[in-house]
């Protein structure tokens, strides 16, 4: 579906999703999404590399086996979103909320964890 959208047209689409509703293996490189209202959404095997995310609220969402490397996160709300096996190399999630987030395997290679709050400074190391 999003695929054959237009990018300005598809970002409005997807300002508008809510709780439930999924992206699993949705092309959204480089995608604005600063701002957007993004609790629970599934987005399971995402491409966002290179997307605008700040301020973004992902509390609850399911980011597992996403791929987010460069990734503006600052800011954001990932309170208790699932991040298994994410990557997040070279990510910005300076500011974001990361308590209760699940961060399992995630890579956070370079990411830039400034004030992120909830994040204690361990890495967990990611295996390929």
């Amino acid at each position: 579906m999003l695929r054959s959208i237009h990018r300005p047209e598809r970002e409005a689409v997807l300002a508008r999703l809510s709780d439930g509703d999924d992206l699993t293996g949705a092309d959204l490189v480089g995608v604005d999404l600063s701002g957007a209202a993004l609790a629970g959404v599934r987005l399971v095997r995402v491409d966002l590399s290179g997307a605008n995310l700040s301020g973004a609220d992902l509390s609850g969402a399911d980011l597992t086996q996403s791929k987010l490397v460069g990734a503006d996160l600052s800011g954001a709300n990932l309170k208790g979103a699932q991040l298994h096996l994410t990557d997040l190399h070279g990510a910005n999630l300076s500011r974001a909320d990361l308590h209760e987030a699940r961060l399992g395997t995630a890579d956070l290679t370079d990411a830039v964890l400034e004030d992120a709050e909830g994040y204690a400074g361990w890495r967990v190391p990611f295996y390929r």
